[in-house]
């Protein structure tokens, strides 16, 4: 995460600790502390404020059955091993590249993969739509050594973070677990480091305007 981004970013830790952070920021904030350790620490730290003022909160009546209601949501949220073998394998060559990423993109990925696939966007560019269950867009992106997202601004906030490889646009470089942040207006256009294929996660609140051509196809067609 850049340092201009991370104050922005950093707001969503204490939503986390607390329980009340929407499932993608939640996606990227799990997978983001796997890869740094200053994010490690800065949630550790969230989840004991939070833990000291729920130890100072009065004592609230639990519903009938609610401990059983619970443990069969946590059950539901982890997917057998068949499905997960499943979708791996309609994964295709992609396969030990999503593998290699940390959870839980790598679950959500390899659920999309078996289901809806991948969408080409150009040369050297794929999105995978993730459903983590939120209202926000949650897509990931798989970019060859050298290729592009073509350039585009923003309709609303968005979040980019790198999961593996790297990319640079017009303000920076961005390396795992680097952190992007863009908001309305915003114009850029991502290029992957020239070594590595670039994986990234995207979670956005609006729609992207593409420029140039592919902008005035955008128009044309009503998509984003």
């Amino acid at each position: 995460m850049t340092s201009a981004s991370q104050n922005s970013f950093s707001e969503l830790y204490s939503a986390y600790a607390a329980g009340c952070i929407d499932p993608a920021f939640a996606l990227m904030l799990e997978a983001q502390s796997l890869m740094r350790a200053d994010v490690r620490n800065s949630v550790a730290v969230s989840e004991m404020i939070s833990g000291s003022f729920l130890d100072a909160a009065p004592e609230a009546q639990m519903s009938e059955g609610a401990l059983e209601r619970t443990l069969a949501f946590i059950d539901a949220l982890e997917a057998p091993p068949e499905r997960q073998r499943a979708a791996g394998k309609a994964a295709g060559d992609a396969i030990n590249e999503i593998l290699s990423l940390p959870e839980p993109v790598r679950g959500a990925a390899l659920d999309a993969a078996g289901k809806s696939g991948w969408q080409m966007m150009g040369i050297g560019l794929k999105r995978l739509k993730l459903d983590v269950g939120s209202t926000m867009d949650v897509e990931l992106y798989r970019i060859s050594a050298g290729s592009k997202i073509p350039r585009h601004s923003h309709s609303g906030n968005e979040f980019t973070m790198v999961l593996s490889g790297g990319f640079s646009d017009e303000r920076g470089n961005y390396g795992p677990g680097d952190v992007c942040l863009n908001g309305p207006g915003d114009t850029h256009q991502p290029i992957a480091d020239e070594d590595e294929v670039c994986y990234a996660l995207a979670v956005r609140d609006g729609r992207l305007r593409f420029t140039g051509v592919l902008g005035m196809v955008q128009k044309l067609l009503g998509a984003r």
